[in-house]
């Protein structure tokens, strides 16, 4: 028993923050140690030696940190579990013997907390039938900066019961995250007495799921092994398509779809969709829907991955005027509850088009340069010759007249 004392005012003391400083409610009068309350009430003491002010009665740790680490605020962590503790303690004073009934200790854990949250509360709840308020709350917080989405989930089995009483150790229902689980102390009948000996601690896990995934999608020239993100092919060459997914989160995925979007000049080859997974790992052909709506790769656990190869006919329009590079994107996506994410592939066709030779320009010829008084020489010496030539033709003309 005094080993059980001393574990248990550890884990109170290690608690003890200011109440003030928390949500709690409902408004309710407040006790001391000297004064116990004359009636039955649960957790309204405020100078509780071993646990400090009763009133914040809710608190949570890492499960891999020791018990010195409650608080009531923390930053959660993918894939890490979390211990929340909720202390009970029937207020009555012990000579009045009054014990409360129908006890029960209740918590409403948020389902998922949002990436950025500073604040995403959860509530624990103490409470009896015949208590005065019947039922008391406390709160605390959890952060998100993870990059994504985190889910809480409660872990089936470990709500367990620590008490100075028959029922220290005891695994509780696991209805304590949906309706609430009756406490005890000499059995879990929902009878606490009243006084300190009979308190004790309720703690249960959460874990921290955050689903998450990746996709990446790759090319090559058929009949080579180097995948790449881009590749150049010629005209009417056939190419392999590689699409990537792995469960990066710490949940299960369920009905995994791989759909694959073709561009305009990239064709599928009928016939050679293959799926790989730890199930097929030498890979399984399937149907011909990867760019028809898409493929079910069925459900992949925390870690696991798949692989889905397929061949296309990349064919050019020869007749098109454009000349240069060609390049066509090819978009796969990953289809799951949690989102879709999609990554792409390039394959490049070059068209060298053929320029026709240019022919120079036609230059006139140069007309003689000359020198000013040259060229009045020319003109006058043409002008002679005109009259000489009509000289000749008049005398011509004289002499046979005669």
């Amino acid at each position: 028993m005094k080993k059980l004392t001393v574990a248990l005012a550890m884990i109170a003391a290690a608690i003890v923050v200011p109440a003030t400083l928390f949500a709690w409610g409902p408004a309710r009068p407040t006790y001391t140690t000297a004064v116990p309350a004359d009636h039955i009430t649960f957790n309204s003491i405020i100078d509780n030696p071993s646990h400090g002010d009763e009133r914040n009665f809710v608190q949570v740790r890492d499960a891999a940190s020791g018990n010195a680490t409650y608080v009531d605020q923390i930053s959660l962590k993918s894939g890490h579990e979390y211990v929340v503790y909720v202390y009970f303690h029937n207020n009555a004073a012990a000579n009045l013997k009054l014990n409360a009934t129908g006890s029960y200790v209740k918590a409403e854990i948020p389902a998922i907390v949002v990436n950025g949250s500073n604040g995403t509360k959860a509530v624990g709840y103490v409470g009896a039938s015949n208590a005065n308020p019947t039922q008391v709350w406390d709160d605390i917080s959890f952060s998100n900066a993870t990059g994504g989405d985190i889910v809480l989930r409660y872990v089936p089995g470990s709500a367990t019961i620590h008490s100075f009483g028959a029922v220290n150790g005891q695994t509780m229902s696991d209805s304590i995250v949906t309706t609430g689980a009756s406490i005890g102390y000499d059995s879990l009948n929902g009878v606490v007495p009243g006084c300190n000996e009979y308190a004790g601690y309720v703690t249960f896990r959460v874990k921290a799921d955050q689903p998450n995934f990746t996709i990446s999608k790759q090319v090559r020239k058929s009949g080579t092994k180097d995948w790449v993100e881009t590749v150049a092919v010629n005209d009417g060459d056939s190419v392999d398509y590689l699409v990537t997914y792995k469960n990066t989160g710490t949940t299960v995925q369920n009905d995994v779809v791989i759909n694959d979007i073709l561009p305009n000049g990239v064709s599928y080859t009928a016939g050679t969709t293959y799926v790989a997974n730890t199930t097929n790992p030498n890979g399984l052909k399937v149907g011909d829907n990867i760019t028809k709506g898409g493929i079910n790769i069925g459900n992949y656990a925390a870690g696991a991955a798949a692989y889905v190869k397929f061949s296309a006919i990349v064919s050019r329009n020869e007749t098109s005027a454009v000349c240069g590079t060609t390049t066509f994107h090819n978009v796969a996506k990953a289809q799951t509850k949690n989102g879709t994410k999609e990554d792409l592939a390039d394959v490049t066709i070059t068209k060298k088009c053929v320029t026709p030779p240019v022919k120079p320009p036609v230059t006139p010829p140069e007309l003689p340069k000359t020198g000013p008084g040259e060229n009045i020489v020319a003109i006058f010496g043409l002008g002679a010759l005109i009259t000489s030539i009509g000289y000749y033709r008049a005398s011509r003309r004289t002499s046979i007249s005669q």
